[in-house]
């Protein structure tokens, strides 16, 4: 099943920038200069596709800029792969806004791109006016991925052996990417999940996301998944005061919930709005009610906190 074309694809500038390190980086930009800017950082895998609601929501009030992590996609890998580190995406993003002249932007982050918006607020706390946080976590991912109740012993070391595999065999992991049975399987789970949710963008949006994931990039990707396992930012929570918005659904087997209920507490100046039946995927499986209230939060007026 092709993806259809959205309205706002043709509106799409592609830029570059070399990054302070020398790294090639690929962004993305759309809507008038000199409107509040929103920054969309993005999950693991993730490209402007994903955020498809969110976008036709935002247009044509706000001015969207979004680029491709190190490493994934059409921004260059880092000749040390130390620099897939979550501080040199934050880094990034602040490049990026300097080259398009946004002294302030709000970062919207889903899943991987939570840990980035955080590490920016702690980075660059002048440059954020406000943060919405879907679907993530502070940090150390993979001790409490796929245990949506509680951390399960050992759980973690399990993953990092299991990626540690996968990144020294590549070619198995393309290989299995480009067989018909792959492609027939995202399809066919795309199609379910878009019954299940009574949205057919899901199964285009779920096939797209296999195949990114399975493509060049994957030892890459699999290494950021250790970053996000490495990277932390629990200790700033208490000393950020931006705005934030934190949502989830209460069925994420990803980032369980607990996570975003601790952010919660620890952000001084956040609320929150949660999803009964939701899981890591909220902003495909409430398209309206999701881009809506992340609209009606960027719109209103910023009440500043001491810090």
């Amino acid at each position: 099943m092709a993806r259809a074309p959205f309205f706002w694809e043709n509106m799409v500038e592609r830029k570059t920038i070399l990054s302070h390190d020398g790294v090639r980086i690929s962004y993305q930009s759309l809507g008038e200069k000199g409107k509040r800017v929103v920054a969309l950082a993005n999950g693991l895998g993730g490209r402007l596709y994903a955020w498809a609601p969110l976008i036709e929501a935002l247009l044509p009030e706000y001015r969207i800029i979004s680029w491709h992590y190190r490493g994934l996609f059409s921004s260059e890998t880092p000749k040390s792969i130390r620099r897939l580190a979550i501080p040199n995406h934050a880094e990034d993003l602040k490049q990026i806004l300097d080259k398009e002249g946004v002294e302030e932007a709000s970062v919207v982050g889903w899943s991987m791109g939570v840990q980035v918006a955080l590490e920016f607020a702690v980075l660059y706390p002048e440059h954020l006016e406000k943060m919405v946080l879907i679907n993530g976590t502070y940090g150390h991912a993979l001790a409490t991925g796929f245990q949506p109740l509680f951390p399960i012993p050992g759980m973690a070391m399990g993953l990092h052996y299991g990626i540690d595999f996968l990144r020294r065999h590549p070619k198995l992991t393309r290989w299995a990417g480009k067989l018909p049975a792959t492609d027939a399987m995202s399809r066919i789970l795309g199609q379910g999940y878009s019954l299940v949710r009574k949205n057919p963008q899901i199964t285009p949006a779920f096939q797209q996301y296999v195949k990114d994931v399975l493509g060049e990039s994957v030892s890459n990707y699999l290494r950021l998944f250790q970053e996000l396992d490495a990277h932390s930012t629990i200790h700033h929570l208490p000393d950020i005061t931006h705005p934030a918005l934190i949502i989830w659904g209460d069925l994420d087997p990803l980032t369980p919930a607990y996570l975003s209920r601790r952010m919660k507490r620890r952000l001084k100046n956040s609320e929150s709005v949660h999803y009964r039946l939701g899981t890591h995927f909220v902003l495909l499986e409430y398209p309206k009610k999701v881009s809506s209230r992340v609209k009606r939060f960027l719109d209103s007026t910023v009440i500043p906190v001491e810090r």
